[in-house]
């Protein structure tokens, strides 16, 4: 018996080192790089359908002169034979459009082979992210220094990524969102704390703080009034405890989310801000937000938004999905090929199984297609008030796909009262301008950067038409359709791959920022 058992230990003990040695094997492997296309220096679109984002206005049949990543000229025909190294592109009967802006994304360590890939694929080529660390780095969440990395690398032609514009600081929640062993000052509990981190995040060369829901409303207006002062403004949720209005007033430059006005325009506001248990409340008003939504209150604050130049990013991919859970025709989606096999089953798979049956029991049925309606109504209100709306879709959310999201998200706009063209500004100038950047990316002009997306159907005819990429331009690099592919390919391929695998799960694992993020 003792020879037996001895046996069968040894062989426990034989499997599970050889499932610790694969598994160790899995984390070190090094992925397949992928590199980027020959740069030019000289580039010449022939004969394009120029889009003018500013007035709508077509310019046909132009020759656009790029040099060294910038926009020479745009003319009736430029002087070829004055360049001995010039790549030509055939532009005939296509349209051209300013690089797209996704300005609501969350990056991650593997989103040079996850995400990077199908944001250029897609003609996205800036995105703002709303992710970040503390004080160290973290085994999943990125932070502005990575983010800096890549935009330098993508500089010198050594990675396939899009720009990284406006650099987020970690989301700042109040305690809950701070694991044990981090310094004090990120739960924002005492007096100097503020000060404690803009000082930090003013060194890691961040651009705004990333509010949350939970910070209490004392820390939130230091940290509103004391940003400035470093350069630093603040953006994300709109914190439950503080009033709309009062966030407003108090300078936050873009709000997120769909539910915003919701959360404000109904008979029980006050009590949600004043709850001890605001998620109870909030659960329990849920059908009044819809229901007795207070159309002048809305309408006031949507006049306030726009007085203030306040940005709303809706991200109503997010609410489509909560929406959609339970209809099969919605979740089987062939986008589902670029994400990995750990998020869909750990993550997503948990997400649908819980929206719908959310979905689907007596006491909620329909309430999250209401939501969802209701917010592209408020879309509608505000966008007519003169609120200016950002294009964002909330990547790595359940059911947001890099790059291709960002295109339904610009149909679901034009649903929710923008024109075709109106819809591209929201992915184009809008953001361009919010960030400052606008006299560089944002329109095709002369003297400015040539991020640009080739269509081979006109968008402000059928905003759909966004989707028709042919090509993109980016940093001198010119993605044609088979270098679209090959980065589809590339992402669909790592996906699937069992190393990847592993390594996304032991990045949920070991990152203490996840971790809370998912007990809370």
């Amino acid at each position: 018996m003792k020879r037996k058992l001895l046996k069968f230990l040894k062989i426990v003990v034989s499997i599970f080192a050889s499932i610790t040695a694969v598994i160790a094997s899995a984390l070190f492997w090094p992925m397949p790089e992928l590199a980027p296309p020959k740069k030019h220096d000289i580039l010449i679109v022939k004969s394009i359908n120029v889009i003018d984002v500013k007035s709508g206005e077509v310019i046909e049949n132009r020759d656009v002169l790029i040099k060294d990543n910038i926009i020479l000229s745009i003319d009736a025909g430029a002087l070829t034979e004055e360049y001995t190294d010039v790549l030509l592109i055939d532009g005939s009967n296509k349209y051209l459009i300013p690089g797209l802006w996704d300005m609501h994304t969350h990056s991650n360590q593997h989103s040079e082979w996850l995400h990077h890939p199908l944001f250029i694929a897609n003609g996205v080529t800036g995105i703002r992210d709303m992710s970040g660390q503390l004080h160290q780095k973290d085994s999943y969440w990125v932070g502005s220094n990575e983010r800096l990395q890549w935009n330098a690398e993508l500089d010198a032609n050594k990675r396939v990524t899009p720009r990284y514009v406006l650099q987020s600081s970690y989301q700042i929640d109040g305690a809950s969102s701070v694991p044990n062993g981090f310094p004090e000052f990120f739960k924002l509990q005492k007096n100097g704390d503020v000060d404690s981190l803009l000082h930090f995040y003013k060194k890691e060369n961040v651009d705004f703080i990333k509010v949350y829901q939970q910070i209490l409303p004392q820390y939130y207006e230091e940290l509103a009034l004391k940003a400035p002062r470093h350069g630093l403004h603040i953006a994300g949720h709109k914190p439950v405890f503080i009033s709309l209005e009062n966030a407003i007033l108090l300078g936050q430059r873009s709000f997120e989310h769909g539910r915003v006005f919701m959360f404000e325009a109904f008979p029980n506001a006050e009590g949600l801000r004043n709850s001890k248990d605001w998620k109870k409340f909030y659960s329990q008003s849920k059908k009044s937000m819809v229901g007795d939504f207070d159309l002048d209150s809305a309408i006031r604050l949507m006049e306030l938004m726009k007085e203030h130049d306040a940005h709303w990013v809706p991200t109503l991919q997010t609410l489509k999905f909560e929406a959609f859970a339970h209809d099969p025709s919605f979740i089987e989606n062939s986008n589902l090929n670029y994400i990995s096999n750990v998020r869909k089953k750990l993550w997503w798979g948990i997400d649908v199984k819980n929206n719908a049956k959310r979905n689907l029991s007596e006491d909620s049925k329909g309430l999250s297609t209401d939501f969802y309606n209701a917010s592209r109504e408020q879309v509608k209100m505000a966008h007519k008030i003169g609120v200016p709306i950002m294009a964002g879709t909330d990547v790595t959310d359940s059911y947001v796909f890099a790059g291709f999201s960002l295109h339904d998200e610009l149909e679901d706009l034009t649903k929710s009262g923008l024109s075709n063209l109106e819809a591209l500004q929201s992915a184009t100038l809008v953001p361009a301008k919010f960030a400052k950047m606008d006299g560089h990316y944002g329109s095709v002009e002369n003297g400015k950067i040539a991020d640009l997306v080739i269509l081979n159907e006109n968008p402000l005819e059928d905003i759909t038409n966004s989707k028709t990429i042919d090509g993109v331009i980016m940093n001198g690099i010119y993605y044609n359709p088979d270098k679209i592919e090959e980065l589809k390919n590339y992402t669909k391929t790592i996906a699937q791959d069992f190393h990847m695998n592993v390594k996304v799960f032991f990045s949920f694992l070991n990152s203490p920022l996840i971790r809370v993020q998912f007990k809370d």
